[in-house]
């Protein structure tokens, strides 16, 4: 049985139809070959030992005999009986569609012999002698003719031999009627039952497979889209069921990732609710205040319309950061990478925004550089640096903190670490820190400190630049932003 499946596995669906092509042919024939061969041994025996292919009855014996003894006396009339077998060609045809068997004797000694001889021919020829030496006798199974002819003085004895029969020779051309009957019937069943066979040894190799696929499309239209194909034969749909099982596990990450997409929205639509209620309701509260002179001096209301500014200010920069986000996920932010040397751009980050930093209580440095040549567009890359100094700046917990930003080298590439000793994020939450509006983002309590949305354009962008962006609590305490570039091909 293991050798029989091994043989299964491992045969293709192109060499069983070669396999079926070959016995469609070779089996028929083989059959009617087979047939054919007893039939014709059959009707040969019965030629060659006189079976069943004599005379209908002892009368029809006689008159024949009586007929090619006088042949062979015109024969021998004609002179010498040295060339007797040459003259007797002629009755050849005769002697054998009737079965017999002659003999020709001269003095006593054989002349010509034709057929052949049984057991009981001798008994017969004793038998002849008692009569006389000539006349008709019969055993039952057997017959004799013996004829004693003077010719020129010479006296010869003409003996034939016979096996009486109820059949006569119409019996070998219904013989061979039906032999052809036969053959041409064993032709049709052989090639209907080889195609019979041949048909399920092919079509089943290819109904089970189309099953398997079948209960495979169905299970994923039902929602299944767990299930996979295991299919453990070696030909054409090996591919076929390896190729469903890949649509299959790229489909289930679609409909994951459309699902994280619709949650997302959800989410952002949320957070923006969230963030822009509390600064308008500060607005709506300052407004009714001026309306209501609450602020009747000129430095409180000038002091109410600053507060107003900042808050507009704060919408305005959330609504930006919520366009461009937009804009990234729809692919439509303008993308333009080109040649740069990230250690040059870092260092020229940090000498133009230093003083600006240190003023918001952030201190910049830059710490070993190694030189990197990236594939990237400047704006995205000084954005998304730009955004992890923000989100450094809002969170920071000490009078002056500090960044500190190193780059190193790799096999694959370039690592950008970007070290604050802020007071950092919890393990559970590094994972999120790059989700839009994440729940435990401290900016949900806070919209002043952020819209949540920084970190998720920078993970974009630096998506859209074929690297790889990851969040680490660093050795101090704080949080720690690697961003992994590729190597640019130059």
């Amino acid at each position: 049985m293991k050798i029989k499946d091994m043989f299964t596995k491992n045969i293709t669906i192109k060499k069983r139809l070669v396999i079926s092509n070959i016995l469609m042919i070779l089996v028929p024939v083989v059959i009617t070959a087979f047939i054919g061969f007893v039939c014709v041994g059959i009707i040969w025996v019965s030629v060659t030992h006189g079976m069943g292919l004599g005379f209908e009855d002892s009368e029809d014996f006689y008159n024949a005999s009586r007929n090619i003894t006088m042949i062979i006396e015109k024969s021998l009339e004609k002179g010498t009986h040295i060339n007797l077998a040459e003259d007797l060609k002629g009755i050849s045809e005769m002697l054998d569609k009737n079965a017999l068997t002659l003999f020709v004797d001269f003095s006593g000694e054989n002349l010509y012999r034709y057929g052949h001889t049984t057991d009981a021919d001798g008994t017969l020829l004793e038998a002849v002698e008692v009569l006389g030496g000539e006349g008709f006798v019969s055993n039952g199974s057997r017959e004799l003719y013996i004829q004693q002819s003077e010719i020129d003085g010479s006296a010869y004895r003409i003996a034939l031999f016979a096996s009486p029969s109820e059949l006569s020779y119409n019996t070998l051309k219904v013989a061979i009627v039906l032999s052809t009957i036969i053959l041409l019937s064993v032709v049709f069943f052989s090639i209907r039952l080889t195609n019979r066979f041949l048909t399920k040894f092919v079509f089943q190799k290819i109904e089970r497979p189309l099953d398997i696929l079948s209960n495979g499309v169905m299970q994923i239209s039902n929602g299944n889209l767990e299930h996979r194909i295991d299919y453990e034969y070696q030909d054409e749909f090996a591919p076929v069921c390896a190729d469903f099982n890949e649509m299959a596990a790229r489909l289930k990450a679609s409909v994951e990732l459309t699902e994280q997409h619709e949650q997302s929205r959800k989410e952002l639509l949320v957070g923006i609710s969230h963030d822009l209620r509390s600064p308008l309701t500060s607005i709506r509260a300052y407004v009714e205040g001026l309306l209501d002179g609450v602020a009747k001096t000129p430095e409180a209301q000038r002091g109410y319309l600053e507060i107003i500014r900042s808050k507009a200010e704060d919408i305005d920069r959330m609504l930006t950061k919520i366009f461009l986000f937009s804009k990234m996920e729809l692919g439509e932010y303008p993308d333009n990478p080109e040649l740069l040397y990230l250690d040059d751009e870092v260092r020229q980050l940090v000498r133009a925004l230093g003083t600006e930093y240190e003023e918001k209580g952030l201190v910049l440095s830059a710490g070993d550089l190694v030189p990197a040549t990236v594939s990237a567009d400047p704006d995205q890359l000084r954005r998304v640096l730009t955004n992890i100094m923000e989100n450094s700046v809002k969170y920071k917990t000490k009078d002056v903190g500090t960044l500190t930003i190193s780059l190193q080298e790799e096999d694959s590439g370039y690592r950008l670490s970007l070290c604050d000793d802020g007071p950092g994020v919890s393990e559970a939450a590094l994972p999120h820190l790059f989700e839009v509006f994440y729940r435990s983002d401290p900016s949900r309590q806070n919209p002043h400190r952020g819209s949540g949305l920084g970190l998720a354009i920078a993970a974009n962008a630096i998506q859209r630049m074929k690297g790889t962006i990851e969040a680490k609590v660093s050795g101090n305490g704080g949080l720690e932003i690697v961003i992994c570039l590729p190597k640019a091909e130059v």
